[in-house]
């Protein structure tokens, strides 16, 4: 479990080096648009998620009625999973060449040593439509593998289980998307992406937890998309850039 605890780690790196003087210029486009998007989420949310709650409960047994207060918290947190990580994809897809800038100045940061493969500020607009493809392949990995697990949200009994499936999920996806920005500053494809993280799946998992705890949290999910791109770029450069 060393990997699981030392991957959540990182969250907390990350946040400690978007705070650093040299990367708070690169932070601030993710943060005003995470802003932004996520004052969005908590709005939506305040309605839809106790809507949501209700239409999961409609779908326990008679027999279980009973059961209902003990099950609004659970189903009250698989709205919080839903909503947030839903708002995060659309975050990420639009800031998604300012994190690929953000994770090069956190590499250069740490490491000393310039990306040979990175633009930089003046190739910014060549790479929009690449990121935003590279986000869209990520968003039909999800897609394909989200809806059948929503389906487990309407089997009676099953459903019990469902928020916690779909939490494993959710930090694996996160761990995904936070992980492509630098990765893909070195030209690693997606297929290969997910290879290396698999290689160190707890370490993506706990990484992927942590993250996905900072996005469930009101006001301090404006700060979860820069802080896990820079987090997941520390783990890039100590635990995967030498793996092959």
């Amino acid at each position: 479990m060393n990997d699981a605890v030392k991957g959540f780690g990182y969250l907390r790196e990350g946040i400690r080096l978007m705070r650093q003087p040299g990367l708070r210029r690169y932070v601030a486009m993710p943060l005003l648009i995470s802003t932004l998007v996520f004052s969005a989420a908590i709005w939506f949310g305040i309605h839809w998620i106790g809507v949501l709650v209700e239409w999961l409960l409609g779908y326990l047994p008679g027999w279980l009625e009973w059961l209902s207060y003990l099950l609004w918290p659970l189903f009250a947190l698989t709205g919080l999973l839903v909503v947030f990580y839903t708002f995060s994809i659309i975050t990420n897809l639009i800031a998604a060449p300012f994190n690929g800038l953000l994770a090069e100045a956190v590499e250069l940061h740490l490491t000393g040593r310039p990306i040979d493969e990175a633009s930089g500020w003046q190739e910014l607009l060549k790479d929009v439509i690449p990121s935003i493809l590279s986000e869209l392949r990520k968003l039909r990995y999800f897609a394909l593998r989200a809806a059948p697990l929503a389906v487990l949200f309407l089997i009676p009994g099953v459903n019990l289980a469902a928020p916690f499936i779909w939490g494993l999920f959710s930090a694996w996806m996160l761990a995904i998307e936070y992980a492509d920005y630098p990765m893909a500053n070195h030209l690693l494809h997606f297929t290969e992406q997910k290879q290396r993280l698999r290689q160190r799946r707890l370490l993506s998992y706990g990484f992927g937890s942590g993250s996905l705890l900072l996005t469930m949290i009101p006001v301090v999910n404006f700060i979860a998309m820069p802080a896990s791109v820079a987090g997941a770029t520390a783990m890039w450069v100590r635990e995967f850039r030498e793996t092959g």
